[in-house]
């Protein structure tokens, strides 16, 4: 946590938003993490969730993704890697397949943009739609 103290002051409630957000990787709305974080704060805010949120997003701490789901989610894997969507009920998931590095380069051969950085989304149906659906 010593290179998040460079950025900005890490408050115990930020502190703990952080912690919370990596132990999983459900990729949780601001709502979810301000239930997961009351267990360890219980005076916390649920505007003070989403304030620093933003903040933590802002700085790179964290990711906010805006991805097709309807709610914005966040993800405490700064790394780069794709996301899959489920079309049932909304769950993300990272996936684990290599990135197209020369992906990037390929868009600016293409178009006169300095390209900065690229975002897929796949989607489809999650394991336990899947098997809900075949019930």
């Amino acid at each position: 946590m010593e290179e998040l103290e460079k950025r900005i002051r890490l408050t115990t409630q930020r502190q703990i938003l952080v912690e919370e957000l990596r132990k999983v990787t459900t990729h949780p709305t601001a709502d979810e993490l301000y239930d997961m974080v009351r267990k360890r704060l219980p005076r916390i805010g649920l505007a003070t969730v989403y304030r620093n949120l933003e903040l933590l997003s802002e700085c790179g701490i964290i990711k906010k993704l805006e991805i097709g789901g309807k709610q914005i989610r966040f993800d405490g894997n700064t790394s780069p890697h794709y996301h899959i969507r489920c079309n049932t009920c909304g769950r993300v998931d990272d996936m684990h397949i290599p990135r197209l590095e020369d992906l990037d380069a390929q868009a600016a051969d293409c178009c006169n943009y300095t390209i900065l950085g690229h975002h897929i989304e796949f989607s489809g149906i999650c394991p336990d739609c899947k098997t809900v659906g075949s019930n």
